[in-house]
């Protein structure tokens, strides 16, 4: 018979019910039966006055057990477990320590009493889920902490450290003790002092918000939801319950909570947390032990060499960059100083730290024999192959053997990079998205030649700087670049053919896009593009078609943001951007002379090619082996390129959309431009064969 993660200790007085259920307590059904049966031992148990509930390990109960998503609930169901706890005839107190969240949170929200240790973090995160509440958080909440403060918390999902949870009555206090259970030991004995009796939530009254407040706070939840469902559901239940009685209430609840789990947006936002968690998961790497890494080289101090040195000085580890005069490096000093501060400012690092670690752990050199003891060296140089094997040749020469060298290209050949050196097996691509310090997604690029144990060491530096890498092969652009230069072309084509950028950038955006790709492009210097353009210039298909209205607006000094001027006018006035009246005039001439240019798009026809050019090239992606996984992809497009998370990547959204019907989209598509439009011929078994892209994920489809 497998042992209880719930057991229940009789001490005197007190009684205390621990949960041991490695990792992070999470809310089995055995722990479900485990509370059940421990309440009802402290009930029956006529020497004991309170009960102290807490958990080992390094967490209280973290939330729902993962391993259950999208399987048939078990009893005990939550709900029925946190109200035995509520209607216990003697009081129960919760201790909170580490992340509490969702079903966590709710079953201390059923106890009588809460602590939470220094450091605690509390929430209810299911929208980040498609989910809301379903066990009483969006019922008792407002009655502890009132209306507004549940609002935000629930639909959000942010969390809330011990001392706004103190702040916003959620928890009673922090306690000075030792551990969880010395401090629900000592609670104990006060209540038990006080002869206290069990204070329910459910007995307090729910909070009456005026009319006004309502329709203001809706209209917060509605504008940051962003076509999502579940945080507007959310909202909508938790005020509708305020006025029911409180047993009703619950019932209203979970019905809102059962309806959200049948959602496509709630089946997307789960694969989009598996994915991340399984995209770190390299089955080629079991057993192979990374290098160990304290002292990091970067060359080039530009903003991306100074991103990823702030990246790796808060992982703890020591930086040296190098810059080609002490000028720049001076620069690049002062620059990573204020980037530093900034996240002083925001709370992300204390004022001790910043100083410490820029005194302590960062330095600048001109000369590369400063790297001459690095574990690491990351190049963060001009985007150049000639600039970038110069730099290679030099590290070679100085770096030690076993010093990993990696380059942070976005596009280029890592092969002929580590060609110019003797030791091919130490290069890797570690391509960092800006703001590197920001950003969580790292491109772990695999060269031919890269050593097992370097790729495992760039994972593990991932993990140490907080980011979710994702492996990669060569090829130009990798998967990241490679698509957004796909379905940015579809985009383009459209405007040739007589779309207004603002009508695409407005349709991707009402998909749930953060920005259209016109307004990206000028965010992030339409400069680039024309670069990267010049630079295949040579090598072009004579059928491919150019988007000359872009070059024409470089040529012109309108470069975007930067500038003032790009696809739009930035200025005082409007700083985010407005149309340019006089764009309509550079489009007219450039598409004078091409077919088709009359053509008219629908918001509907513009998301079916920008999707289709973006799953299409997906397919070939995975079919060329630069993608192991279809999860990878969608890792990806989600943490750089702001694909909308709620609808799980495009390879996902592809799978919900149907490959029968993004085929047969392609082939329309190519009834008019064939040389663009060949549908992948992974895309087109799968669609024959009725089968998905998520086969691919599990190893069914990979025949």
């Amino acid at each position: 018979m497998t042992e209880s993660p719930v057991a229940y200790e009789s001490a005197g007085e007190t009684g205390y019910i621990s949960v041991d259920n490695p990792p992070v307590n999470s809310l089995s059904a055995a722990v479900r039966k485990g509370l059940v049966e421990a309440i009802d031992a402290f009930a029956a148990d006529t020497t004991a006055k309170v009960a102290v509930l807490y958990c080992k390990g390094r967490t209280f109960i973290a939330g729902a057990d993962i391993s259950e998503f999208g399987k048939p609930m078990v009893e005990p169901y939550l709900p029925d477990v946190i109200s035995r706890i509520e209607n216990c005839a003697k009081p129960v107190i919760a201790v909170l320590h580490g992340t509490v969240l969702g079903g966590g949170l709710e079953v201390a929200l059923g106890a009588h009493g809460r602590l939470a240790m220094p450091g605690t973090r509390v929430g209810l995160p299911e929208v980040t889920l498609g989910l809301m509440p379903g066990a009483g958080g969006s019922v008792r909440l407002p009655r502890l902490a009132g209306f507004a403060a549940a609002v935000d918390l629930i639909t959000s999902g942010r969390q809330a450290g011990a001392d706004e949870a103190v702040a916003l009555g959620i928890i009673d206090g922090i306690p000075d003790a030792a551990d969880p259970r010395a401090a629900g030991e000592a609670e104990a004995r006060r209540w038990i002092a006080e002869r206290r009796s069990p204070r329910q939530i459910s007995g307090l009254p729910a909070p009456r918000p005026e009319e006004d407040e309502i329709k203001a706070a809706r209209a917060r939840v509605e504008r940051s939801a962003r076509g999502q469902i579940a945080p507007v559901r959310a909202f909508e239940t938790l005020v509708a319950a305020l006025g029911m009685p409180f047993t009703e209430a619950m019932a209203f609840e979970r019905s809102a909570f059962l309806d959200l789990m049948q959602t496509p947006q709630r089946a997307a936002l789960i694969h989009a947390f598996f994915a991340e968690r399984k995209a770190v998961q390299q089955e080629g790497l079991k057993g192979i032990q990374p290098r160990a890494i304290a002292k990091v080289g970067i060359i080039g101090g530009g903003t991306m060499g100074q991103g990823i040195a702030a990246a790796v000085l808060n992982a703890g580890l020591d930086v040296t960059l190098i810059e080609q005069d002490e000028e720049a490096a001076a620069r690049a000093a002062a620059g990573l100083a204020k980037m530093q501060q900034g996240a002083v400012k925001r709370g992300k690092l204390s004022p001790e730290a910043c100083d410490q670690m820029l005194r302590d752990k960062f330095r600048t050199a001109v000369d590369y024999a400063a790297l001459a003891e690095a574990d690491l060296v990351i190049e963060a140089v001009f985007e150049n192959m000639d600039v970038k094997q110069e730099v290679f040749r030099k590290l070679d020469a100085v770096c030690r053997p076993g010093a990993v060298l990696a380059t942070n290209t976005s596009y280029l050949d890592v092969n002929a990079i580590a060609a110019v050196t003797s030791r091919p097996a130490d290069v890797i691509g570690l391509h960092f998205f800006s703001p590197a310090n920001i950003m969580r997604l790292l491109e772990i690029v695999v060269a031919d030649k890269t050593a097992p144990e370097v790729t495992a060491t760039a994972f593990a530096l991932a993990k140490a700087l907080g980011k979710t890498g994702v492996r990669s092969g060569v090829c130009d652009g990798f998967i990241g670049n490679r698509m957004m230069n796909t379905y940015r072309t579809a985009a383009d084509h459209m405007v040739l053919d007589g779309a207004s950028p603002y009508d695409i950038d407005r349709a991707l955006v009402r998909f749930g896009f953060a920005m259209g790709p016109y307004q990206v492009g000028d965010l992030a210097g339409l400069d680039i593009g024309y670069a990267a353009r010049q630079r295949k210039a040579a090598s072009r298909d004579p059928r491919e078609r150019v988007p000359v209205f872009a070059d024409r607006l470089v040529e012109a000094g309108r470069l975007g943001r930067k500038t003032g001027r790009g696809y739009y006018i930035y200025d005082d006035e409007t700083p985010q951007g407005r149309p340019d009246p006089e764009l309509e005039a550079l489009l007219t001439e450039v598409r004078a002379g091409q077919p088709g240019n009359a053509a008219t798009f629908s918001d509907e026809e513009i998301v079916a090619r920008y999707m289709a050019a973006m799953v299409n090239e997906g397919a070939k992606i995975l079919e060329e082996g630069i993608a192991a996984r279809p999860l990878d992809i969608d890792v990806v497009l989600l943490h750089g390129y702001g694909f909308p998370r709620w609808r799980g990547g495009p390879m996902h959204w592809a799978d919900a959309e149907g490959l029968g019907a993004i085929a047969q989209n392609i082939a329309r598509f190519a009834e008019t431009d064939d040389f663009f439009w060949k549908v992948s011929p992974l895309l087109a078994r799968l669609a024959a064969e009725g089968r998905t892209f998520e086969t691919l994920n599990t190893g069914e489809g990979a025949s």
